[in-house]
Parts: C-alpha cells; structure tokens; sequence
C-alpha cells in the first residue's frame, strides 16, 4: 500500500522485535538516517546518497513523494550452510525521492532485522537518468561514540592483513607493520579500513558495518573522520578513477549494520546471506561439500615447490630442465589419491601441476599460464583414471598471476579440459596485480569476475573455491556452487612469515566469515617449520587441539586437511576427528563469544544425530562451561573430547594434546580448559 502525506520526511522504522528503530529524515533537501538500539543511539544521524561523475550527485535537493511499508517472515532452505532451514524475518521501508531541480528519482530501501539494519539505493528507469557513472556514494556512519574496533587496512588489493585492535580514534595505517604479507600493496591512506569492521561500545553493543549482494558495483571500503568518529563509504574505483558503470533501472548492494548487546546473535546472523537472491541453479543435486586434501602444504613449508623447472632457471634452450623438488608429480599425486581414499576423504587438490610456474609472479606478464599443459612428470590421464578407481575427486588448481583478461579468454579451454578428465571443482588463485593494468582486485570489473567465473561454473556444474578474490558478500545464496573463497589471511601465513596472532582466528567470524565460507586450511600437526629446516622460527600460532576446534569454529563446505599425510599418519588418534568432523549442517548453535578473545560454537552434521563442539582462544588460557541442553532430551551420547593438554602453550609447548571420552546428555555441562592459543574440539555420538 502507499502511503501519502506530509510527514514523508520523517518516518520510523522498526525491527520485528521493536529493539531497533531506524528514523529517516529529508533536512533542506539531504536525506538522513539514524539507528538505535532499546532507544539508545547506535547510528546517529548520517547522510545518504550516491556521488555522479558528471555532477548533480543524488544525494541533495530531494523531497519524498511516497512511501511504501512491508513485512516479510519467511524460511528457505540452503543448498549447502550452517542450518537446513534459514528464516528470514524483517520490517520493510521503501522512501521514494524526487530531486526537485531535475526530476530525478531514487528509492531508499531500509530493511530491518531483529539483529541489524540494512539499506540500498534503487533507481528507477527514466529519461533523465539512464546509463551513469559512480564516482563514488555519499553515505556514512555516524558513531555515537569512540568504539574498541577490530580493523584491518583498507587496501584495494589484498585483504589478507593481521587484525588491528585500537578504539576508532586511534586508527591510523601509518603506524602498522605492513612488511609481514605476500609482498604487493593496493593504494592505501592512513584512515581508510576495510568492511566488515567488528566494533564495541563502551555500554556492551557490538556494531558490525558491512555490506551484502555486491554484484556489478565496487567493493566498500570505509574511510574514518577521527574527529567526528564517522565512516564514509570508499567505492573501489577502476584504472580511469571512475567508481562504477550502471545502466537504470538497478539497484547497489545492501549496507548492513548490526547492533547487539550479546556478541553470540552476530555469529548467528544470516543477514547478510537473507539480503542475496535465491539460487540461480535449479538442479543443485550436484553440489556437495567435500573434504580433501592437497599438495599444497609442502611447498609452504619449503619442501617441494610448485615450479619444476626451478623460478630462476626457467628454460634453457626451450627445454624444461627439472630441480628434482618438483611436488605435482604422477607418483606423489598417487600417494594423496591413496592416503585420501584410505581415510574417507572426498577429494585431492594439486597446485603446480601446469607450465608457468618458473616465471609467474609479479612480473605482470599478460600470458603466463595456459591452464591445459601439464609438466612433463604430471600425467593427468593416468592420474584421472586412478582417482575415479579409488573413488576419489580431483579438484583443479587455476592460478592466474592476476593476469584475470588471459584467463577470461582461456575459460572455455580451460572448463573443457576439466570436463575430459573428470574434474567437478577448480581452486581459483589471483596472486599479483590486476591484469589488464591499473584495476584493483576490489574493484568492479574484478567483482564482476568473480562472480562470473562462478556462473560459468555452474553451466558445467563445477564448484569454485577462488583465492586472493575480494570478500564475499552472500552470493553463495545465489551461486551456490560458488563453495568457498579464501578472501582473507588464512593458514599459510604462519608457514613463511611472523604469522597471524592466536587471536586472528576469534575475529574472523566476526568479520571475513560473515559474508561466505572460507576456505581457512586447518589440520596443521607439524606446528613449528623447523622441522623442515632447522634455521626456521616460524611456526603456527595455535596448539594442536585448536586446529581440530577450527573445523568447527570457521565454517566451510569444503574442508582441507591442510597437513602433510606423514604427520596425521603421526597422530591417529588426533587425526580422527578430521575425519568424522562433517561438512555441511543441520543447526548450529553459538555457545560463547567474544571478538578476539573466544568463540566456542556446537554444530549438528546434516542428515545425522552427530553434534561437533569446537571452541578456541586468543594468547590466554581460557576455562569455561558450556550447557549441552542442544542434545536431544533423553539421549545419551559419546563424547570424545580433544583438548589441550595441562602443560600446553600455543609456542612452548603446542603439540601436547590429550584425548577423553565421557558420556553426556542435554543436561551436562561441559567443562572447557583451553591453553594459551588453544582449543577444544569434541565429537558427541548418540548411543
């Protein structure tokens, strides 16, 4: 229904609860919004608008000429998650904007949740306002207050950055060690961070600024005024500075603000998610979560490397000339197929098995990899048949050395060659700077490829797990098949570099995991790289156990046992549970949490009776109890609990771990004693 009168410039909005309250405001001609939590400010008043290139920007002179009000409570069902059954339960603000001296229009829609609010800009078709270019939006957020924040750089090109923590006042990039990462930097300025940022005020409300459904349109970086503690929108602008290119009528993605005063209902949200179209894959019979392992993790630790000709002695006379430490070989890829056929894993991924290797980073070569020739000792038919007879799926490497036009171009070659040899999944990688030159891997061209890699995909019915990408924002509703992304600092740091803190991984759900599964790698046993060579002092910053909680804690379809086989092959016992974790769920349930000290998470396995607890810290020792009133009442179940032993230290002493078994039931409570950088991980069995 639409609703006419003269207090259109005024109006509220409240969550389905009534806890949150969103007020929108025209004040000589500039629209405003605010939000507050139990009558408290959360956002105070803060502008909106979209920044045009050619000037008269859509974000003044406005008047509102309609409103129309909704309400919608639904559940469906995702192809792949964290529940089987997603509600999705909101009030719904449609204000319709004339911009007096030239008749354009824009419609703001606000839709509020129990647990946050989320806004986007529609523009209609009309004559005045057709195909247009962004230079940049107009909107900010507003603080009420000077905030403990969680932050990492607002750089166009990577975001695999350690988290900061500072109160918002203090954020400032000139004063962080940016020399611990892969070794290329997007533009940065000294206030600019990335979405999601991860706060809390000094009452106890969490706040958590992102965005969701970014399709054709920039990623949204944020850029702090210290003295008015206010972000403003940052769009990611291409290699001529202009933002984005929109054809009316269209739509930009949802801002999303959470507001909560327990931290527990962040990690529930499925807001974000709720925001995206429903998938766009009718028959998605063929989508599964897999766990897999790879040959991977030796070429991090310096074991083997992914070249086999060697990075400096690339060719002689045209002719390959091997180092003898070449890791995608025929032979040891059989030994992954074997080890993965042994222990019930459902796949074997394999990096460096294709020419290019010897001269592929940061060179900004245009064609480096042609994603079809193997080396001379990969023998992908033979290694296709043995996979298929042990049952096991290969699943394809795709490096692009950012060189995104030479893989646009090779994509159907590439897909076809996939499809001869029997793979159904491709790992996409984008290490280096954007090719064609001068865009950004946040920009949005590159956003675009993304998510057209993914649709692509889906016309093969292949699954896609894409690393250095840019963020995902819930698209996964949309592709499904889109199952994984890396898209922030996963494991691998801690091989070759001073690593990421016990914390990084109590923040990342707060933050990265919010908008889509990451591929995280967990599983690593052999914790210090001085087992490799004994010069080294890099070692991963957690305990053993922890790396078991991880499987719970980082959410993903797709699970590696990131680990080399020998080392699991070391720890049975501790491997087991790598093995019985699931993979996809029915429920989820978030027992503890609180961004960059603990989170401690009990999941049920689709399909099944089976529940998994994962529960992790930061750099201190952490006990606790936890109700397992999730169980079905009346049950009794098996609990194999694996903790961290009692002299365990995520650096002194992070291999002790002990294994117990108990019987429970929903009325137990669970004790939890976590060391420094540690975890607990159990596996609960109805009897």
């Amino acid at each position: 229904m639409l609703f006419l009168f003269a207090g259109l410039n005024a109006q509220t909005l409240d969550s389905p609860s009534g806890r949150l309250r969103c007020t929108f405001s025209i004040e000589s001609g500039n629209p405003y919004y605010a939000l507050t939590l139990d009558g408290k400010p959360v956002l105070e008043k803060s502008a909106l608008g979209l920044v045009l290139k050619n000037g008269n920007d859509l974000a003044t002179g406005f008047s509102a000429v309609g409103t129309e009000r909704a309400q919608t409570d639904e559940t469906w069902r995702p192809v792949l998650g964290e529940e089987s059954i997603i509600r999705n339960h909101f009030n719904q603000m449609s204000v319709s904007l004339l911009q007096q001296a030239t008749g354009r229009k824009m419609t703001i829609v606000f839709r509020l949740f129990d647990e946050g609010l989320a806004f986007r800009y529609e523009i209609p078709t009309q004559n005045e306002l057709n195909y247009f270019i962004l230079s940049g939006e107009a909107t900010r957020f507003n603080l009420a207050g000077d905030h403990r924040a969680f932050w990492i750089p607002g750089d166009f090109d990577s975001n695999e950055y350690v988290y900061n923590e500072t109160r918002l006042s203090a954020i400032d990039v000139d004063k962080v060690d940016m020399n611990n990462g892969i070794g290329f930097k997007g533009p940065m300025t000294r206030r600019r961070v990335q979405s999601p940022i991860q706060m809390k005020s000094d009452s106890g409300t969490y706040i958590n600024i992102f965005e969701a459904a970014v399709d054709n349109y920039p990623v949204m970086h944020l850029e702090l005024d210290p003295a008015e503690l206010s972000f403003g929108a940052v769009l990611v602008p291409n290699a001529i500075g202009d933002a984005a290119y929109l054809q009316a009528p269209c739509e930009t993605p949802w801002r999303t603000i959470i507001a909560t005063d327990d931290a527990r209902r962040i990690l529930e949200s499925r807001m974000v998610l709720n925001l995206n179209e429903p998938s766009q894959i009718s028959d998605t019979g063929w989508i599964k979560p897999m766990k897999y392992v790879g040959i991977w993790w030796e070429m991090h630790v310096g074991k083997a490397t992914w070249d086999y000709a060697g990075s400096q002695n690339a060719q002689n006379g045209g002719v390959l000339k091997p180092t003898g430490k070449h890791a995608a070989t025929t032979e040891n890829t059989k030994r992954y197929i074997d080890f993965a056929a042994r222990h019930g894993f459902d796949g074997v991924l394999v990096e460096g098995w294709n020419v290019g290797w010897e001269d592929w980073f940061g060179n900004w070569k245009e064609e480096v990899f042609d994603f079809t020739t193997p080396y001379p000792d990969f023998d992908v038919a033979e290694i296709s048949r043995y996979a298929k007879s042990k049952n096991v799926k290969m699943i394809m490497h795709h490096e692009t050395s950012g060189s995104v036009a030479n893989y646009e171009r090779r994509l159907d070659r590439a897909f076809d060659f996939m499809e001869k040899y029997g793979y159904g999944a491709v790992k996409t990688g984008y290490v280096g700077r954007i090719i064609p030159r001068g865009e950004w891997h946040d920009g949005q061209a590159m956003v675009n490829h993304f998510n057209y890699v993914a649709r692509r995909a889906a016309e093969r019915r292949m699954m896609v797990n894409s690393h250095e990408s840019s963020r995902p924002t819930g698209m996964h509703r949309t592709w499904p098949n889109y199952i994984a992304a890396e898209a922030a600092r996963g494991n691998e740091f801690n091989a070759w570099s001073n690593g990421s803190p016990p914390m990084h991984e109590t923040i990342l759900p707060f933050t990265r995991l919010l908008g889509g599964p990451m591929d995280y790698t967990p599983g690593i046993f052999e914790i210090r790289m001085s087992a490799y060579d004994k010069g080294k002092t890099e070692q991963v910053h957690t305990t053993l156990a922890k790396q078991l909680a991880l499987y719970v804690t980082m959410y993903s379809p797709l699970q590696m046992a990131a680990d080399l086989p020998e080392n699991y092959e070391k720890h049975p016992d501790a491997f087991q549970f790598i093995k019985d974790v699931a993979a996809d769920w029915d429920a989820t349930r978030v027992l503890e949490a609180e961004p960059g000290d603990y989170v401690t998470i009990a999941r049920k396995a689709k399909g099944a009776e089976n529940w998994f607890l994962g529960a992790i810290t930061d750099e201190n020792p952490r006990r606790s109890s936890v109700r397992l009133d999730f169980l079905t009442p009346g049950k009794k179940y098996r609990a194999v609990i694996y903790r961290d032993g009692n002299q365990a230290h995520w650096k002194d002493n992070p291999k002790s771990y002990t294994i117990e078994e108990k019987i429970v039931n929903s009325k137990t409570n669970l004790k939890l004693e976590l060391a420094a950088g540690g975890g607990t991980a159990v596996s609960l069995f109805p009897i």
